[in-house]
């Protein structure tokens, strides 16, 4: 499962299906002997163990957004409040700090690997300003938009701001690989924006495009993140590897929840309103699995859901059908090997707090 953002056209619709319908029914002991794996060791809470390495974290990135136009200023620091989840950068602290125990017990976080994280954060606030732009959202977090307050153009303009802030912090750091790495994150959520934007019409295609979307807008941020700590604080390529496929296993999980979420949370809850993918005509996980049951949605779409009624129907059909559950052992499957590629690291406090992460990842309700 861990391979389905490169290798997803070699697995059918119906072949997964079949795979998450025999994991949901014949490996239920796994499920469990994952959970008690984690209760059996010493609880390590991820945001307790980052928090040394993320104070101040939303000051130092409004530092790198020094600017004298006090409207820019004001819109770049908009979304930096310190009342976001910050689940990036703890991540990214949590996996620096796993192997750099890993190669030399060093319990120390390097100020490059700190960098990245918030460098991170900032590379993913700007990409939530332009999709609102692209989405025409209204809210996000709980509070107005930039492009409903401050209009489109200067939204797009103030994301354009934090990116290339972002990009001489990155320069910054002086390690033309970790560059490299990086950058190709920018490059994913641009190709990831114009997978959204597109369809398939044939229902194994539509899937593997849905989860190739996923990556390059979701995960790729975190997995790459993860690799430029490994990097930074361990020689060794297969710690690098480790570090980039626990990352990338985590962020498809996350996505996939959140679309799951869409479903199944209120709007207060989820500080956006609930069916927004239906209403921007994306067909995510629950619609895909709910197609299975009721194949009449394929027209809808393939439209998008623009008719009259559409999204209502959706909807409907979603909740009637096994789509939010497939959806969600999918992401437990993705959540299952993210563990599987951290328990190759030296135990630490760190590694079980990114072990623990995955399963918060699976019961979060925004």
């Amino acid at each position: 499962m861990c391979h389905f953002t490169q290798r997803s056209s070699a697995l059918s619709f119906p072949k997964i299906c079949n795979v998450f319908w025999r994991f949901h029914h014949t490996s239920t002991s796994h499920l469990c002997s994952c959970s008690k794996t984690v209760s059996d060791e010493k609880y390590q809470d991820p945001f307790q163990l980052g928090r040394k390495d993320l104070k101040n974290l939303y000051e130092d990135i409004k530092k790198e957004l020094l600017v004298s136009a006090a409207e820019l200023k004001e819109m770049c620091d908009y979304y930096f409040d310190g009342k976001g989840k910050a689940f990036r950068p703890m991540i990214v602290v949590l996996m620096a700090r796993a192997c750099n125990i890993h190669h030399n017990n060093s319990k120390e976080v390097q100020a490059s690997q700190r960098s990245v994280a918030i460098i991170a954060e900032m590379i993913h606030t700007a990409s939530l300003v332009h999709d609102d732009v692209i989405d025409d959202a209204n809210s996000r977090r709980g509070k107005r938009t930039l492009n409903q307050i401050w209009g489109e153009r200067k939204a797009v303009l103030a994301g354009d701001f934090i990116l290339s802030a972002a990009s001489v912090a990155l320069a910054r750091i002086g390690n033309t690989t970790i560059v490299s790495v990086l950058t190709q994150v920018i490059e994913d959520l641009v190709r990831g924006e114009f997978l959204q934007l597109g369809s398939k019409e044939n229902e194994n295609e539509r899937f593997a495009h849905y989860l190739e979307k996923t990556f390059k807008k979701t995960a790729s941020l975190i997995a790459n993140s993860c690799k430029a700590v490994s990097i930074l604080g361990c020689p060794d390529p297969k710690v690098h590897e480790i570090a980039y496929q626990y990352g990338k296993n985590v962020g498809i999980a996350f996505q996939l929840i959140d679309d799951v979420l869409d479903f199944t949370s209120c709007a207060d809850r989820l500080g956006k309103p609930t069916a927004a993918d239906l209403k921007l005509g994306l067909a995510t996980g629950p619609v895909l699995f709910a197609c299975r049951q009721f194949p009449e949605m394929n027209a809808m779409i393939m439209r998008r859901f623009s008719r009259p009624g559409d999204v209502e129907r959706a909807w409907k059909y979603v909740l009637q059908s096994d789509g939010v559950q497939q959806t969600t052992y999918l992401a437990q499957r993705y959540c299952h090997a993210a563990t599987r590629e951290i328990r190759k690291l030296r135990p630490s406090p760190e590694r079980e707090a990114l072990v623990h992460l995955t399963e918060m990842v699976l019961m979060r309700d925004k």
